[in-house]
């Protein structure tokens, strides 16, 4: 990182991001309504942190999740879910589709995602992923941009 000072653009435009802050409020209760499990959905929230690379979401979310009661050694394999038996079919899918979402620019959301996490999510489910995936993008890019401070 550099030392070069970045214009908060969450407090220059308050309003912009007010809404923004709105519609996690709103996606935060569209996943509680379909019956995404609270740990799973700060699982999510990391997962689209560690691709986007942003530190101070990363932090926020580890502590929540780890607050909410999260295994820490299912935080710590995150980047290999695929690998490891820790996480459920739902787990799976949710995260299969955050990730999609997040590589976006890669190849879109392709079908074979799309469709694994459809086989497995109900419509419901597959909706407010796709919801608290695209705040925690847009968060991250406010994070970013504006440099928030993290650690030293």
């Amino acid at each position: 990182m550099t030392d070069t000072q970045r214009v908060n653009i969450g407090k220059q435009h308050p309003a912009a991001y007010k809404a923004l802050l709105a519609l996690s409020s709103e996606v935060q209760e569209t996943v509680a309504a379909a019956g995404l499990d609270p740990l799973l959905v700060e699982l999510l929230k990391i997962r689209t942190s560690q691709i986007n690379g942003c530190a101070f979401c990363l932090r926020m979310h580890t502590r929540d999740a780890l607050e909410k009661g999260e295994n820490p050694d299912r935080i710590a394999v995150l980047p290999a879910w695929e690998e490891t038996g820790y996480f459920s079919d739902t787990d799976r899918a949710a995260l299969r589709l955050t990730e999609a979402i997040a590589y976006v620019a890669d190849g879109h959301v392709g079908d074979e995602d799309y469709n694994a996490a459809s086989a497995v999510l109900t419509t419901d489910q597959v909706s407010a992923v796709a919801w608290l995936a695209t705040v925690m993008n847009a968060f991250n890019r406010v994070a970013i941009t504006s440099r928030y401070p993290v650690g030293n």
